[in-house]
């Protein structure tokens, strides 16, 4: 079995950005969070803001107008703004982790140059590979594209997909050729104004509800052939290496839900009084909060250890999945509990934690299930 390695330890400009990201989520996020979740829509100046901050470029060029940071310092980021508002980290976690890091890796100089100042300035990106059939399933797409003179002609339906009411680029997958299964997929750079593209139906979800999540229709949406990311027919391989390091993404959100919610229940078992004293004086109590905590720490350290080996250019599948997988578990585990300690006010929504427990469902879910990860992790230990 490879062993996991913990390179976790935090450099001072690191810190640094940390505290940064920690007082805009405090000031900018925090008193938006329940108007937000109502309205289920991100306010527009704070999506202005989080480009003002520089953190939807961080891992782009600085001359091409990003922060020309790390993928770690992308994944503070994340953690963060989930410790106050999952919804805004996720608008920040898929610029980031999936669309940036993406064409990263797969765009020509031409379409870096082309796209990077847009997403570092102004510009929200979403990654578009789910369909009404394909979930779990990823490969098993519908969506066509067909050759049209110097333009391909894109047919079909996207669906969950994440940041759409807002993004102006889509990186989106579709197939080429059927009969080739998974070798005909091929990936496509998608702006919002091409002819035939229509942002459809915005889910009305549990939770995450500030966060857009909508479906997409291609109804002979031209895409010019020099928008095609990476090479025909190896879309396969740019969804499952993005894929790949967006899992360390999402175990940022969680644990930086987790850690709000722990905090939350903290503070409260410290202030709320029952039999003459503050609930935190109970040994059943006391416990509670030791166990939240150690699940917070200990899903903080797999992210971290990830993110880390992701960074090094050292393997990372195996650990990003753990990362993944408990850390989503962590924070619907620790969510829970944070609405019993408060209690009847942790049900209410007049209380931070009942909208962390609605948010914490959907670790479980996006960017490839808990049954996924555990797929992912038995092949990795059993080679």
């Amino acid at each position: 079995m490879n062993e996991s390695h913990a390179l976790t330890t935090l450099t001072d400009e690191e810190r640094q950005f940390q505290e940064t990201i920690r007082a805009f989520a405090e000031e900018r996020v925090r008193p938006l969070v329940e108007k937000m979740d109502e309205e289920q829509k991100l306010d527009p100046a704070l999506v202005g803001g989080v480009f003002d901050l520089g953190v939807m470029g961080i891992e782009i060029p600085q001359e091409l107008g990003g922060a020309g940071a790390s993928f770690f310092m992308s994944i503070l980021a994340i953690e963060e703004l989930s410790k106050v508002d999952p919804s805004v980290a996720a608008l920040v976690d898929v610029q980031n982790t999936l669309v940036n890091n993406a064409l990263l890796r797969w765009a020509t100089k031409e379409q870096k140059r082309r796209y990077f100042p847009k997403l570092a300035k102004d510009t929200v990106g979403a990654y578009a590979l789910s369909e009404p059939a394909s979930g779990s399933d990823a490969f098993a797409l519908t969506t066509r594209a067909t050759l049209d003179g110097d333009d391909y002609r894109l047919n079909g339906r996207k669906l969950w997909i994440t940041n759409g009411a807002e993004a102006g680029l889509f990186v989106l997958h579709a197939t080429v050729d059927p009969a080739k299964g998974y070798r005909g997929i091929t990936t496509f750079l998608v702006e919002r104004s091409f002819p035939g593209f229509t942002v459809g139906k915005k889910e009305n979800k549990l939770g995450i509800r500030a966060s857009s999540t909508c479906e997409l229709i291609l109804e002979d949406c031209r895409v010019p052939r020099e928008n095609v990311l990476g090479e025909i027919g190896q879309g396969y391989k740019v969804a499952i290496e993005t894929l790949n390091e967006g899992r360390i993404g999402i175990g940022a959100q969680m644990v930086g839900l987790a850690t709000g919610a722990w905090r939350a229940a903290l503070a409260y078992a410290k202030e709320r009084k029952q039999f003459g004293q503050p609930i935190a004086e109970f040994q059943a109590v006391q416990h509670d909060l030791a166990r939240m905590a150690i699940d917070v720490e200990s899903a903080r350290l797999m992210v971290y250890n990830a993110a880390r080996l992701r960074e090094a250019n050292l393997p990372f599948l195996k650990e990003g999945a753990m990362a993944k997988y408990h850390c989503s578990q962590v924070a619907e585990r620790v969510a829970s509990l944070a609405v019993e300690i408060f209690g009847g006010y942790g049900f209410t929504k007049d209380f931070p934690v009942e909208k962390f427990f609605r948010d914490s469902k959907i670790g479980k879910i996006y960017e490839g299930t808990s049954n996924v990860q555990l797929n992912t992790i038995a092949k990795e230990i059993l080679k």
